[in-house]
């Protein structure tokens, strides 16, 4: 896994073999990346990063100049590679947090400019994650949701729904509150 751009352009971190996780493909990512840096200045953001897995969004966010990345995530191994990366990187504006992250939006006191959610594509609750997140207080009026999903979702009847684009089977749906 490597990072594409920004202060830790071509850092790379190599992901165990006995990963579950899927990770956002690198021509996906520097397309999605591509988009948001004419949304979002990165350097007045603070990111949420939602079933981190990897870390590889977390590790973007943070080399484009994020002033704060928190990253949830539950399994023992991923959160393990995360505190991996963060040991190597040694970037203080990193949080990592180990929950579930149904169990996270509901505490969740923190507000974000970004919030970025890659959950498993077979994960059952997938369709409801985009409600469970705008309903709270955790995104910015002016924020905006990312969320990546497989072609079978359709969000785009969604009322704070405004953009949807696809790289082969990696698909992104973006969000805002103030989008009605």
């Amino acid at each position: 896994m490597r990072i594409i751009s920004g202060k830790y352009k071509g850092r790379h971190f190599d992901v165990p073999r006995n990963f579950k996780a899927r990770p956002t493909t690198d021509f996906a990512k520097e397309n999605l990346f591509n988009i948001l840096n004419n949304i979002i200045d990165f350097e007045e953001t603070a990111a949420l990063d939602l079933f981190s897995g990897t870390g590889s969004i977390s590790l973007e966010l943070l080399s484009r100049g994020c002033k704060e990345v928190t990253s949830v995530e539950m399994d023992p191994l991923h959160f393990a590679h995360l505190k991996k990366c963060a040991g190597a990187l040694g970037d203080a504006n990193w949080r990592m947090i180990r929950d579930d992250v149904f169990r996270f939006i509901r505490r969740c006191s923190s507000r974000y400019d970004l919030i970025f959610a890659d959950p498993p594509y077979a994960l059952k609750e997938l369709k409801d994650i985009p409600d469970l997140i705008l309903a709270g207080e955790m995104l910015n009026d002016e924020g905006i949701l990312v969320f990546e999903h497989g072609k079978d979702y359709d969000f785009s009847e969604h009322p704070h729904f405004f953009r949807h684009i696809a790289y082969g089977s990696v698909n992104f749906s973006f969000f805002s509150k103030s989008k009605e």
